[in-house]
C-alpha cells in the first residue's frame, strides 16, 4: 500500500502554525515511507472561505518550505481539490445512503431544535438529535422534499453497544454509540458539513493515513460508521496533541500570536520554525534539539510522538531562531536580513510614508522603530485618556479588525470610522489609544498606512498586548462582548 497523507485547512482566515504543525508531521510520514503528502481546501463555508485566504495558506507553507504533490495550485489525478467544486460527488454519496436506509431527511426546525436540546440538558443527558423525522414515512418525505421544505441529510446511528477503533499512537479507543449524534451530512443549502466530505475525500483520494489533532477523536465513529455504510475500508488513524499555550489551554490568537505569517514579519526563520513545529511532541532518536525538516523526516517514527500537550514557547522559539541566525556566514545573514526587511517591495511600501516627514536620514530611525522592530507597549497608565474609553477603542477595534475580509486603508478607515460613530467620538480623539497600542506613543506615522505595512498579523498582535496590559475582567470582557453585539445590531452589520 502506498502511503498518502493530507493536510486540508480552511480557507476562512490567516495561515495557523497549528496547520503548519499538522502539515508537517503528515508530510515528514509520507516522505519516510516514500509516499505522497497532498493538499486540498475544505471551503464549504462558503460566507468566509475567499480566495485570498487561499493564496495565504500556500504562501506560508510553501515559505516553510512545505510541498505538496496535489493540490489546487498544482492539480493532480485526483481533483477536484476544493471541496466546493465537488459538490456532485457528495450528492452521488449521500443519496446511496439514503437509498440504502443509512441516512434520512431531517424537517426539523432550529426552533425544535433548540428544544430538545435544551430538554436534554435538563434531564442531564447528552444533547443528541432525538430521531423525530425517522418515523415519516416515504410517501411523507417525497411529498415534502417535492413541495420545496427545507430539510437536511442526517447519518442513521446505532442506539446501543460501543464504537471501537485503533488509533496508531494511543491504542484502542472505545466511544459509546450513545455518546455520538445524528450527524447532519448535508445542509439545507446542498453543501456536505465536514464528516461526510471528509471521508468521502480521503476515500477517492486514496488516502491511506489520517495525522489530525486530538480535538477529532470523538468525530471518528461518525467516520467509521460512513466507511462501513459505502463498504470502504477506513485509513489509519493517528490523533496528535494540540498545541497548548504557557497555561496549557488550547493555543489561540486570543493569547499567543498564531499566524505563521506573524512569525515571518518578526524575522522568524522558516526552517527555525519548521525546526520547533517538529519539535512539538516528537523528538530525534539522539535527543538533538537542532535539525533540518529532512532529517525529521529520515527519522520520523509515530512511536517518538510525545500525547502531552507540547507548549508553543515565544522565549524557546526565539532562543532557536538565534542559534541558527548565528550559524549563518556575515554575507548570508546580511542576505536574511534584507530578505526580511530591507528588500525592494519593503521598501517601496515605506517610503511614502517617510519621505516628505525626513530632513535628515538620521531622523529616519525614530519615526520607523516601531515599523521594523517591536515597540514597547506603555503601561495601563498612559492609556487613561479623557472622555476617551480606551479599552472599548481598543477592543472594538480589534473585534473589527478580524471580521475584514480585505485588509487594505479604506476598509480599515471604515472600520474605524463606523465606531467611532457609535461611540459619539471624533475620528482625532477614537485614534488616540489605537497610536498608542500600535507604535508605542502618542504620535507617529499616519495610523492607517502603518497597519497596512505592519500587516494585519502584527498590527492584531499589537491590540491583544494593548488589551493585555490595561487588564481585562471577566466581568469587563462580557461586557465588552455584549457593547460591540450592540454596535452591530445598530450598525446593520
Amino acid at each position: 500500500m502506498k502511503v498518502r497523507t493530507r493536510i486540508a485547512p480552511s480557507p476562512t482566515g490567516d495561515p495557523h502554525v497549528g496547520t503548519a504543525y499538522i502539515a508537517l508531521f503528515n508530510w515528514a510520514f509520507a516522505r519516510k515511507h516514500g509516499g505522497e503528502f497532498i493538499l486540498r481546501l475544505e471551503d464549504t463555508d462558503a460566507a468566509r472561505s475567499t480566495r485570498a485566504s487561499e493564496q495565504k495558506i500556500f504562501s506560508a507553507l510553501q515559505w516553510l518550505g512545505i510541498t505538496w504533490s496535489e493540490g489546487p495550485d498544482v492539480g493532480g489525478p485526483h481533483g477536484a481539490y476544493r471541496q466546493s467544486e465537488r459538490l456532485p460527488v457528495y450528492r452521488q454519496h449521500v443519496d446511496q445512503l439514503v437509498d440504502s436506509g443509512h441516512a434520512f431527511a431531517c424537517f426539523c426546525t432550529s426552533g425544535r431544535l433548540d428544544a430538545m436540546r435544551e430538554a436534554q440538558r435538563a434531564q442531564g443527558e447528552t444533547t443528541r438529535y432525538d430521531g423525530h423525522c425517522l418515523t415519516l414515512s416515504p410517501a411523507e418525505v417525497q411529498a415534502r422534499v417535492a413541495a420545496g421544505e427545507s430539510h437536511v441529510i442526517r447519518m442513521r446511528v446505532p442506539e446501543e453497544g460501543v464504537c471501537q477503533f485503533d488509533d496508531l499512537l494511543r491504542g484502542v479507543i472505545e466511544i459509546p454509540w450513545s455518546q455520538v449524534d445524528m450527524q447532519v451530512l448535508m445542509k439545507a443549502d446542498g453543501f456536505p458539513t465536514y464528516h461526510l466530505a471528509v471521508v468521502v475525500d480521503d476515500h477517492l483520494m486514496e488516502i491511506s493515513h489520517v495525522l489530525r489533532g486530538e480535538e477529532w477523536i470523538n468525530s471518528v465513529p461518525k467516520h467509521q460508521l460512513l466507511y462501513r455504510y459505502f463498504g470502504w475500508n477506513m485509513p489509519a488513524h493517528a490523533h496528535l496533541p494540540l498545541l497548548r499555550n504557557p497555561d496549557h489551554s488550547k493555543l489561540s490568537k486570543r493569547k499567543h500570536p498564531t499566524s505563521i505569517n506573524y512569525y515571518r514579519d518578526i524575522g522568524i526563520l522558516p526552517e527555525a520554525l519548521l525546526n520547533y513545529l517538529g519539535m512539538m511532541g516528537w523528538s530525534m532518536p539522539d535527543e538533538r534539539e537542532i535539525f533540518s525538516a529532512q532529517e525529521m523526516a529520515d527519522h520520523f517514527d509515530l512511536q517518538r510522538i510525545s500525547l502531552g500537550g507540547p507548549v508553543f514557547d515565544l522565549a524557546k522559539l526565539s532562543w532557536l531562531n538565534g542559534q541558527y541566525l548565528r550559524a549563518l556566514s556575515p554575507d548570508l545573514f546580511a542576505d536574511r536580513v534584507a530578505d526580511w526587511m530591507l528588500n525592494r517591495d519593503r521598501l517601496a511600501a515605506l517610503i511614502p510614508l517617510v519621505h516628505q516627514r525626513t530632513g535628515r536620514m538620521a531622523d529616519l530611525v525614530f519615526q520607523i522603530d516601531y515599523l521594523l522592530g517591536d515597540r514597547t507597549c506603555p503601561d495601563a497608565a498612559r492609556f487613561e485618556f479623557d472622555k476617551v474609553p480606551a479599552l472599548q477603542i481598543i477592543d472594538h477595534t480589534l473585534r473589527s479588525l478580524e471580521a475584514l475580509p480585505v485588509w487594505d486603508r479604506e476598509a480599515i478607515f471604515n472600520a474605524c470610522k463606523a465606531l467611532a460613530d457609535h461611540l459619539g467620538l471624533k475620528m482625532k480623539d477614537f485614534m488616540q489609544p489605537l497610536f498608542l497600542a500600535i507604535s508605542g506613543r502618542e504620535v507617529s506615522l499616519p495610523l492607517f498606512d502603518s497597519m497596512i505595512f505592519l500587516g494585519s498579523d502584527v498590527t492584531r498582535v499589537r491590540l491583544r498586548e494593548a488589551l493585555d496590559v490595561i487588564g481585562v475582567s471577566k466581568k469587563a470582557q462580557k461586557q465588552m462582548e455584549k457593547n460591540y453585539s450592540a454596535f452591530l445590531v445598530t450598525s446593520g452589520q
